[in-house]
């Protein structure tokens, strides 16, 4: 039977209310920040798209979308859903990359949420992958990071097998950014050919046109399953001003490439709709008939891939509330942090069980088994909290000594790899919980091999087959990003904290790592620097990095899929779980050459 972590967590400290004060100062701001994202291209422009006798993209997903929190219901194996316990507070859509261009492209007005939505959300019971242009931004161009944002979205769908609706409403290419739009394999036309990947490994793809679709855009919906089109919608290669010019011809809109023409004429379309409602109803529909390939034969007769127990969101809800993770550590950038991890976990995990994996062996990562939502996870998570141990291995064998909170040591390092390892033959998904500063430096770690080591954890993180998900708590810095699976090591999802900072390393160390160098070159240049020119120079530095780190900075970046409020970790963990399982496909195990 798993342990049940008794929580050492004092709710009642001063500490413990300053921290939740300023966690809940920092969660407004960024919720407030996310709701001016959500408007788009802003009321005007929203006025604009209704008096085209169009909704919103925010309405179209409201009438999509279930209206279920994702957490609270959960499909069985007989493709039918159920209701497991009462709803949870939770959300109907998972949106991944709200942030996508937050603080770029100013100098063309901005590009909030990059024109695109993207995120999971039930149809019909059916969890999808929903791709939704925001005609009220620059009329749903594709920026730089629109085409990112959607291809990290296919990915996404791809890698875990999730049927992908796509909303089109787009002007196509964003023609003053073309240069970084166009060409290169990670630009647009990469959206084309995962379309054509994923149908070829049966990943179900619906297109629903409901207003311009232009360009090289105008492929999308056609290399998809099926496409639905509304009256008053354009489709075309070229608009009629294009063609005009082109070629001389001059064509109306409508019999250039309208619903009616490509539904009567050109075949393109499959079903034609009156207006926005009645194509979602239609989506929605077809949705609903979708079959499922997790139920060939192999796969019914056994169950799931990865280990699945019945679930009761009553019973089965951790021990402690959730909003305690509000109190655990002071937000602000640049605070010295000390906390057991443990804390996070059992606060995330059913009924707050652990079964902590070689707990007294390089203490400074915990490994552990436990479930979520009632599926099985192998958890790997950095312990903020100093550490007392016995040195194994290097020039201090045997002695003790104290090991600091969120730094990766040797041991630490071998016993994470041996973990993910045993996950990858056990068929279990591996959860990283980061708080980070990076691996053990000096002579003593040296000595004892920690590059070593750490090339070993590295390798069973790129090897590993089983689907990764990473949570960035507190920092990520340096190569402990690396070997705890950051966004080069193919997590399938990667979410992030308000707390977040994820940098080389953090501000104030690359300030006084590089304000050494500035003074010496501007000395040698016949300059005479003050102390408080010193000062200058190093709170410039700091405050760059600073903003560098901020998982806003990331985010925007699609380094980051999403900030999540800490409180719904639990509530995003199961729908990521959720989404990882359809895809029944786990390769071979095979770590390759480990240094020993």
């Amino acid at each position: 039977m798993a342990d049940v972590w008794k929580s050492k967590l004092d709710t009642g400290s001063v500490k413990f209310g300053t921290n939740r004060a300023a966690m809940v100062a920092l969660l407004g701001g960024i919720r407030a920040e996310e709701d001016g994202i959500r408007e788009g291209g802003g009321a005007k422009s929203a006025d604009a798209q209704r008096a085209k006798g169009r909704l919103t993209v925010r309405e179209r997903l409201a009438l999509l979308l279930d209206p279920e929190p994702l957490a609270s219901v959960f499909p069985t194996h007989d493709d039918k859903t159920v209701m497991n316990g009462p709803p949870t507070s939770g959300e109907n859509f998972l949106e991944l990359g709200l942030w996508a261009a937050h603080g770029m492209y100013a100098e063309f007005g901005g590009a909030a949420g990059a024109g695109v939505v993207t995120g999971l959300g039930r149809v019909e019971g059916r969890l999808c992958m929903i791709v939704a242009n925001d005609a009220t931004v620059k009329a749903g161009a594709f920026f730089p990071m629109t085409a990112k944002k959607v291809l990290r979205a296919q990915t996404i769908a791809l890698e875990n097998r999730i049927p992908t609706l796509y909303l089109v409403d787009s002007s196509g290419v964003f023609l003053p950014l073309q240069e970084d739009v166009f060409p290169d394999q990670d630009d647009f036309g990469r959206v084309f050919r995962n379309n054509a990947v994923m149908s070829s490994l049966g990943v179900p793809q619906i297109t629903a046109i409901m207003g311009m679709c232009v360009a090289g855009g105008a492929y999308l919906p056609v290399m998809t399953d099926t496409v639905l089109m509304t009256e008053g919608s354009g489709l075309f290669l070229a608009g009629p001003a294009l063609v005009q010019a082109a070629i001389g011809q001059v064509t109306p809109a409508e019999e250039l490439g309208g619903a009616s023409m490509h539904a009567e004429i050109s075949g393109t379309v499959d079903f034609k709709e009156k207006d926005d409602a009645s194509c979602i109803l239609r989506l929605r529909s077809l949705v609903g008939k979708l079959g499922r390939r997790d139920q060939r034969t192999e796969i019914r007769d056994r169950g799931e891939v990865f280990s699945r127990v019945a679930f009761d969101v009553e019973r089965d809800a951790p021990k402690f509330a959730v909003e305690e993770l509000y109190g655990l550590m002071d937000p602000t950038v640049g605070a010295s942090n000390s906390y057991d991890m443990r804390d996070v976990i059992a606060r995330v995990v059913d009924r707050s069980e652990f079964e902590e994996y070689k707990a007294d062996f390089g203490r400074t990562v915990l490994c552990g088994y436990a479930r979520i939502g009632g599926r099985a996870v192998g958890i790997v998570a950095n312990q903020k909290a100093n550490q007392a141990s016995t040195v194994s291995t290097g020039p201090m064998a045997g002695q003790h000594r104290t090991e600091f909170g969120g730094v990766i040591y040797t041991e630490s390092a071998q016993k994470a790899a041996r973990f993910i390892m045993d996950c990858n033959q056990q068929l279990v998904p591996l959860i990283f919980l980061h708080d980070v500063n990076g691996f053990m430096v000096g002579k003593d770690a040296e000595w004892s091999g920690i590059i070593r080591a750490g090339a070993k954890m590295v390798s069973a993180v790129s090897t590993s087959v089983v689907p990764k998900i990473t949570v960035i708590v507190g920092g990520s810095f340096g190569a402990g990003h690396y070997a705890m699976c950051g966004k080069a090591y193919d997590p399938r999802f990667l979410f992030a904290w308000p707390t977040a900072r994820y940098a080389v390393m953090s501000g104030a160390s690359a300030a006084n790592t590089l304000v050494e160098v500035r003074v010496k070159q501007m000395e040698r240049a016949g300059k005479v620097l003050s102390a408080e020119d010193k000062k200058l120079i190093y709170d410039e530095i700091k405050a760059t990095y600073d903003a560098q780190g901020d998982p806003r900075y990331g985010a925007a970046r699609l380094w980051i899929d999403a900030i999540i409020d800490p409180a719904k970790t639990r509530e995003v963990l199961m729908t990521a779980l959720e989404a990882v399982a359809m895809n029944v496909e786990v390769g071979r195990f095979n770590v390759g050459v480990l240094q020993t």
